[in-house]
């Protein structure tokens, strides 16, 4: 039987990471634990964690040191934070791919991937050593390589992605498995999170999306929220997108939402979103791209953009960040923060919760 490796990427927190980067590491750390439990009972021949404090070398190197010691065979590469609610079955189709049962490769979502399973480890030997991320894997795969690549995002829960400390909140009871401690600064996230239910149970009311909500999220919405939806999706791909191998040239990410704020300043969002509905959810990171373009080493750091997340602007250092937050936190109706859970596949929390 051929044999199957799965590699779980895991960054740890470094030394002078604050207390919601640690949190976030930490739950990531019981997470890949629970992944290596569940690829091993998958049939997995091998599970290897790839653990080291996070530095500024790119995914293909990264990638490249680790299949130095990987055999022939099938192989599958996530990340730690990747596939939040897996199952078995789930768990299953990835090894069944990798061991050839299947298509020749398998992501979660092939527009932008954190877990991918290719029958022949070699052809990710030769994915390039400056690739910037794991998103874009299945589209270098099918474009550069000719690998056909068929993915899992009628399923839904494998897009969630524990990326900041907002999205464990977004779990409720669920998360305690990876993150089991209380945590007195969520009450704030808590309290919003109700007032959007409310609003999403109003038929009279008005829910805004803003980021990178998907078809999937909308046509969901639309058949569970009593209110109304608009939804204002930008930069979808803002990662999986933004660099490909193949070098083509990108224009920078922009944002409709991002524009109002460069006329109106940070601290107005609420007051611009108040203008168009009752309850919004806000994706900052595309407007973080917006403003300092795609690449993350130019954005506030990750301490600032989980302290925007659970509306905390006490403890954003950013100038510009902390307005933003303040403009959520003042804003006559609730307002939530965060990246792409929030608005794409967490939006099933937020209404569920």
């Amino acid at each position: 039987m051929r044999a199957v490796t799965v590699l779980i990427f895991h960054p740890q927190a470094g030394s002078r990471a604050g207390p919601l980067e640690r949190r976030l590491a930490a739950a990531r750390d019981r997470l890949a634990r629970l992944h290596e439990i569940g690829f091993a009972s998958a049939g997995a021949t091998t599970v290897r964690r790839i653990s080291g404090p996070a530095d500024r070398r790119l995914f293909g190197a990264r990638l490249a040191d680790a299949l130095r010691d990987v055999p022939g065979g099938g192989l599958v590469v996530l990340g730690s934070g990747a596939m939040l609610l897996a199952g078995l079955a789930d768990r299953r189709a990835f090894v069944a791919c990798a061991r050839g049962d299947g298509p020749p490769a398998l992501a979660n979502n092939r527009f932008s991937s954190d877990a991918l399973a290719v029958a022949d480890v070699a052809w990710l030997r030769a994915v390039p050593l400056d690739f910037p991320s794991d998103n874009a894997l299945p589209r270098w795969l099918a474009e550069r390589a000719g690998i056909p690549v068929a993915d899992l995002r009628h399923r839904q829960r494998l897009g969630l992605d524990l990326d900041s400390p907002l999205d464990l909140i977004l779990l409720g009871r669920r998360a305690r498995a990876i993150d089991p401690g209380a945590h007195p600064e969520d009450g704030v996230v808590v309290d919003r999170l109700a007032h959007v239910r409310e609003v999403l149970a109003d038929p009279r009311a008005e829910l805004v999306i803003a980021g990178r909500t998907s078809a999937a999220a909308l046509v969901w919405l639309e058949r569970i929220a009593r209110c109304r939806v608009r939804a204002l999706v930008e930069e979808r791909g803002l990662r999986a997108s933004g660099r490909l191998a193949d070098e083509r040239r990108q224009r920078p990410p922009r944002s409709v939402l991002g524009a109002i704020l460069d006329r109106d300043g940070p601290l107005a969002l609420g007051a611009r979103l108040a203008e168009l509905g009752d309850a919004a959810l806000v994706d900052s990171r595309v407007l973080l791209a917006h403003l300092l373009g795609a690449d993350e080493s130019a954005w506030p750091t990750a301490e600032d953009r989980f302290g925007s997340d659970l509306l905390d602007p006490a403890v954003v250092v950013d100038p510009w960040l902390a307005e933003l937050t303040a403009g959520a936190v003042d804003a006559p109706i609730p307002v939530l923060l965060g990246g792409h859970s929030l608005v794409g596949p967490g939006v099933r929390l937020v209404a569920q919760r």
